[in-house]
């Protein structure tokens, strides 16, 4: 069970975050949440695809990794195999708190990452969060950047799956993979862009899209399914 905590520097003092990547520390997941200011960075390795919420009234886009629950298949005896990690993924064990009106940074102290010694065999691999004289380090620093820009990017999401909706551009998909040694595998209950919809908007729909800054975002959503053909190709090579 996750076990969250505010971050404090009398505490945590000596708390250590690993930052290799692997199935024991948590990486083992088939998708991560992003947003449309990620999509230019995700897209480049993922598809992005979209879910329905849990109350059904909304989707959140996700970079996916693998075709079935707990299957990434960018984790290699390597690491993480490509070279962007979704934020959602790197802000590990940290996460966004509320301290009434304002924003403050909790860590899950259950969480795999958490270094649990020299003896840890990732220890070599962990960063401290704060200096020894005082002060944060460098690599804390980055991961409280990163939780804002996370926190803001998932904050706006609504807005762009909104203007999805309302000009009908989410559609539901299937996609069937049959693997080198004849299995076959399907990928469904996710919805992407309804690409022919979206090449028959008229010029003032786009012009909308367009000012809203989701135009980009939705491009990018299109050109992430050629990816798809990397997913296989990554599921084959495991067989």
């Amino acid at each position: 069970m996750p076990r969250h905590v505010l971050l404090n520097n009398l505490d945590h003092r000596d708390l250590r975050v690993r930052t290799d990547r692997g199935a024991a520390l948590g990486d083992a997941v088939m998708s991560a949440p992003t947003f449309p200011a990620e999509f230019r960075s995700v897209q480049a390795h993922y598809p992005i695809v979209f879910q329905k919420s849990a109350d059904g009234l909304g989707f959140q886009p996700l970079a996916l990794f693998g075709f079935e629950p707990g299957e990434n298949l960018f984790l290699d005896s390597g690491g993480w195999a490509v070279d962007y990690l979704p934020m959602a993924i790197e802000r590990e064990p940290f996460l966004i708190g509320r301290d009434g009106d304002g924003l403050v940074m909790h860590v899950d102290l259950d969480s795999p990452r958490i270094a649990k010694g020299t003896d840890d065999p990732g220890s070599a691999a962990a960063e401290p969060l704060f200096r020894t004289h005082g002060g944060t380090t460098d690599f804390l620093d980055r991961m409280n950047s990163l939780l804002l820009a996370l926190h803001d990017g998932l904050q706006a999401a609504p807005a762009f799956v909104g203007a999805l909706l309302a000009h009908r551009l989410l559609e539901s998909f299937v996609f069937d993979v049959e693997l080198d040694d004849g299995s076959t595998h399907r990928l469904a209950g996710f919805y992407t862009i309804d690409e022919d919809r979206l090449a028959a908007l008229d010029g003032a729909a786009l012009e909308q899209l367009n000012r809203a800054g989701h135009l980009a975002p939705i491009y990018m959503v299109v050109a992430s399914a050629s990816n798809f053909r990397d997913l296989v190709a990554r599921r084959n090579r495991r067989g």
